[in-house]
C-alpha cells in the first residue's frame, strides 16, 4: 500500500470518527452537510462530497439516520452494541467497540458482576452521560478470567473473599466445603464456579493458597494470577529443555557465515542473564563500515509446534517484574543455549549491514551466522567508554555510537516521536524488600543499541514487505484527532504549542516541547499525557506503519528470546529466504493477536508489580511531609507524584478543606466554589501521608496549605 493511499485512509477514517463525535454530543440534534462543515472548520464547497460520503457510511452502520431529506440524527437507541469493557475503581464500566469511536458508560448500578476485559453486548439509552452514549449491559459473551486474587474474610455464617483488584467491586462467596484449609486474612486464588444473576456474589472454589497480604512472594505470584500469568514451568517442559543438545555440529556450522574472528560484544542492563542481541563492526577495504546486529537464533533449538514451542505461543512474551523475570523460555534456552555470552560460540540470525561515514545504508545481508561475543558490556561501563574514550573497544563503541546518533538525527527529521520517559526501579536488600526507588536515563550507550535495533527491524520489515508476501508487522496508528486537540489545548496552559496541521509538524514541535520541558517539574505528566494520546501499537499482518517512529515498514525481529513474534519473523524470513511460500496466515493472525493481548497482560502486570513496591516503600512513611507535583485531577480528587520518592498518591476531594471544590474538566483542575482556589495538573504542593493499605495498592494523602 502506497504511503499516499494509507493516509487517505486514516484521513477518511478519522473524518467519520469526528462526524460521528458531533452526533454523540448532540443526540437530539439534526445536522446537514453544511452545518457539519461549519463545526469541522472544513471549506463545505471543497470538502462536500467527502462529508456527504462520510454520512452514507455511517447511516449504513446503523449510527445515524435521515430524518428529513439532507437532515440527519444520531439513533439513539441500537438494538445491541458488542465491545469489551473497563471498570474504574469507582465501579463505573467504558465499553469500547468497533462501531463506535468513543466508549460507552455503564453506571455501576447496571454492572453486576463483570470483569475488565469482559466481551459484553450493551443496549444503548437514549440518555447521555456528559454527552457520551450511555448503555446496559444486555449480555455477557465472554468472559476475560474465571479466577479471582483476593483476601480471606471469615465471621460466624459465612466466608467470602474480597478481590485485592479494586475495580471488581463484588466478593466471592466459598460455599462450607471450601473453608477448611484456609485462614482468615490469607490471599487466595479462588475460581468462580457460579457468576450468579445481578448483584448475588458469585461462587466460588479456592484452587491456591498464596501466604498472607504485603509478602513479597505472595503479593507477585497474586499479581500473575489476577493477569492470568504463568510463574513456573511444567516438569514437562523443563525436562524437554534440558534434553536439547548443547553441541554445535560441523555441518551445522558449514550452512553459516561465519563472524567468529569479527569483532563483537553486547551491551546489556547489568542484571540482565539473557542476551539476544550483540553486535560487530569491521572496516572495509572501501572505508565503508560493516555493523552486524546478531540476533539469538532461537528457531533452531524450537521445534515448530513441539512441546516447547506451543508453551513460548502461550506465554508470548517474558515478563518483567521488580523482583523478577518470568520467561517466555525455561531458563536451559533464555540464559544458556540461545544467549549470547562471552567467549562462547553461539547460533544467530542475523542482519548485516554496509554503512558510509554519514551513516548513509548501501547494502543489507540477512542470514543464519555463528559468533563469539569477544566481551559483554554493562550500559553502565559502554557508557564510561563512550564518555571518557579510554577502555576496552573504545575505538569500536566511539565509531558505533558517532554512526547512531548520525541515524537519530535522520530518524527525526523524518517525523519520528522522541518519547524518553524515565523508568522507575527500585533498589532491593536480600528479602527483597525495597530500600530506595530511582529512575532511569537513556544515555548514548542505550540510544546505540536502540537505533541499531530499529534498524535492523526497520530493514527486515521492508525487505519482505515490498515482497508483498505474509509478514507480522508491528504497527502504530496515528492518534484520534480529538485527542489531539485535547493535549494541544492542555499543553497551551503551560506555554506550549503543538502544531496540529501535518505528521511531520506534529512530531518536530511534539519533540521541541519534550526538550523544552526537561528537567521541569511537569516533565514526567506531559510526557506520559503525550505518550497516553498516542494509538496502541499491536502485532498484525496487516501493514499500515508505525506512526509514532515515522516509519512505512517495522516489525520485531531482535528479541526472539523473549517475544513470541520475533520467533515467527525468524521462520518467516528464513523461508523466504530459502524461496520456500508455504505460510499460514490465518495462524499468524491468530498468533498476533494472542501476542498483542499477552502483552498488555504483562505490561500490566509489570505496572501492578510497580505499584506494590511503591506502597510498599511508602509503608513506614506514615506521618510524613513531602513535596509532590499534582499528576492527575478527577472528580473524586487529584493524584500526586511525590518527587523524592516517585510514588503516587491521592488526595480525595472531600479532604481538600477552606472550601468546596469540584472538577472543571476543561481545564484539567480542581476549582473552589467560593475562594475560586485552583489546583492544577503540574502544581507543585506539599502533602503529608496520610494512610497507606498494602492490600489495596493506594496512597493516600492529605494537602499541606
Amino acid at each position: 500500500m502506497s504511503k499516499n493511499k494509507k493516509r487517505r485512509g486514516s484521513n477518511q477514517k478519522n473524518l467519520d470518527a469526528s462526524i460521528k463525535k458531533i452526533f454523540f454530543k448532540n443526540p437530539n440534534k439534526l445536522f446537514n452537510y453544511k452545518q457539519l462543515s461549519k463545526l469541522l472548520t472544513l471549506s463545505s464547497k471543497e470538502n462536500a462530497s467527502i462529508i456527504i460520503n462520510s454520512l452514507d457510511r455511517l447511516k449504513e452502520t446503523g449510527i445515524i439516520e435521515e430524518i428529513r431529506t439532507g437532515k440527519f440524527q444520531f439513533i439513539s437507541i441500537k438494538k445491541t452494541v458488542r465491545g469489551y469493557i473497563d471498570i474504574n475503581s469507582l465501579g463505573n464500566g467504558y465499553v469500547s467497540s468497533e462501531d463506535f469511536d468513543v466508549d460507552i458508560f455503564i453506571h455501576k448500578k447496571n454492572i453486576g458482576n463483570v470483569v475488565s476485559g469482559d466481551l459484553v453486548d450493551v443496549q444503548l439509552l437514549s440518555k447521555h452521560k456528559k454527552h457520551k452514549p450511555e448503555g446496559i449491559i444486555d449480555a455477557i459473551i465472554e468472559r476475560s478470567t474465571h479466577e479471582v486474587v483476593g483476601v480471606v474474610e471469615m465471621s460466624n455464617s459465612s466466608v467470602f473473599v474480597v478481590p485485592s483488584n479494586p475495580k471488581i467491586h463484588f466478593d466471592v462467596f466459598l460455599p462450607k466445603n471450601e473453608r477448611n484449609n484456609i485462614l482468615d486474612g490469607q490471599m487466595v486464588v479462588v475460581e468462580i464456579v457460579n457468576w450468579g444473576i445481578k448483584k448475588q456474589s458469585p461462587t466460588g472454589k479456592v484452587v491456591d493458597v498464596l501466604g498472607y497480604p504485603g509478602d513479597n512472594q505472595t503479593e507477585i505470584h497474586a499479581i500473575l494470577s489476577e493477569f492470568n500469568l504463568p510463574y513456573k514451568f511444567t516438569e514437562e517442559i523443563i525436562e524437554e529443555a534440558n534434553n536439547i543438545s548443547k553441541q554445535i555440529s560441523s555441518e551445522e556450522i558449514k550452512k553459516r557465515r561465519d563472524f567468529r574472528k569479527v569483532c563483537c560484544f553486547t551491551i546489556d542492563p547489568k542484571d540482565a542473564k539473557d542476551f539476544d542481541d550483540a553486535l560487530s563492526i569491521q572496516q572495509l577495504s572501501n572505508g565503508n563500515l560493516e555493523i552486524g546486529v546478531h540476533i539469538a537464533d532461537v528457531s533452531y533449538y524450537l521445534e515448530k509446534n513441539g512441546l516447547l514451542d506451543r508453551e513460548a505461543q502461550e506465554r508470548a512474551t517474558s515478563v518483567y517484574l521488580v523482583d523478577r523475570v518470568v520467561p517466555m523460555l525455561p531458563e536451559t534456552l533464555s540464559n544458556e543455549l540461545c544467549s549470547l555470552k562471552p567467549k562462547e560460540e553461539k547460533l544467530c540470525f542475523s542482519a548485516v549491514f554496509e554503512l558510509d561515514k554519514d551513516a548513509n545504508l548501501k547494502d543489507e545481508w540477512y542470514g543464519k551466522t555463528i559468533i563469539v561475543s569477544k566481551h559483554r558490556f554493562t550500559y553502565e561501563k559502554a557508557q564510561e567508554i563512550i564518555e571518557t574514550k579510554e577502555g576496552l573497544y573504545s575505538e569500536e563503541l566511539i565509531t558505533l555510537n558517532s554512526i547512531a546518533k548520525k541515524r537519530r538525527e535522520k530518524r527525526m527529521k523524518s517525523g519520528a516521536f522522541s518519547f524518553e520517559k524515565s523508568e522507575i526501579k527500585f533498589n532491593l536488600d536480600k528479602e527483597g524488600n525495597p530500600t530506595s526507588i530511582y529512575t532511569k536515563e537513556s544515555k548514548d550507550a542505550h540510544k546505540l543499541i536502540e537505533e541499531f535495533m530499529l534498524l535492523a527491524n526497520k530493514r527486515v520489515a521492508e525487505y519482505i514487505g515490498k515482497q508483498r508476501k505474509p509478514f507480522v508487522y508491528r504497527t502504530h496508528d496515528s492518534p484520534d484527532p480529538e485527542k489531539l486537540d485535547i493535549l494541544s489545548l492542555f499543553l497551551k496552559k503551560f506555554g506550549y504549542h503543538l502544531n496540529t496541521s501535518n505528521v511531520k509538524s506534529i512530531a518536530s514541535s511534539m519533540n521541541k516541547i519534550l526538550k523544552d520541558v526537561k528537567g521541569k517539574q511537569e516533565s514526567n505528566m506531559i510526557e506520559t499525557l503525550s505518550i497516553r494520546t498516542m494509538a496502541k501499537a499491536e502485532y498484525t499482518t496487516e501493514n499500515i506503519g508505525h506512526y509514532g517512529l515515522s516509519f512505512d515498514y517495522y516489525t520485531h525481529f531482535t528479541s526472539p528470546i523473549r517475544r513470541y513474534p520475533d520467533v515467527i519473523v525468524h521462520r518467516l524470513l528464513e523461508s523466504y529466504l530459502n524461496q520456500s511460500n508455504s505460510t499460514n496466515t490465518e495462524e499468524i493472525n491468530r498468533l498476533c493477536k494472542h501476542s498483542s493481548e499477552q502483552e498488555i497482560r504483562a505490561s500490566k502486570a509489570e505496572r501492578a508489580s510497580i505499584k506494590f513496591m511503591q506502597t510498599k516503600f511508602m509503608k513506614d512513611k506514615v506521618g510524613q511531609k513531602f513535596t509532590g507535583v499534582i499528576s492527575g485531577v478527577t472528580h473524586f480528587g487529584m493524584f500526586v507524584e511525590i518527587s523524592e520518592t516517585a510514588c503516587e498518591g491521592l488526595i480525595k476531594i472531600k479532604d481538600i478543606p477552606g472550601d468546596f471544590y469540584i472538577f472543571d474538566e476543561d481545564n484539567f483542575c480542581l476549582k473552589g466554589l467560593h475562594r475560586n482556589q485552583k489546583f492544577q495538573i503540574g502544581d507543585k504542593i506539599r502533602v503529608l501521608v496520610r494512610k497507606v493499605d498494602l492490600i489495596r495498592k493506594e496512597i493516600n494523602l492529605n494537602i499541606l496549605l
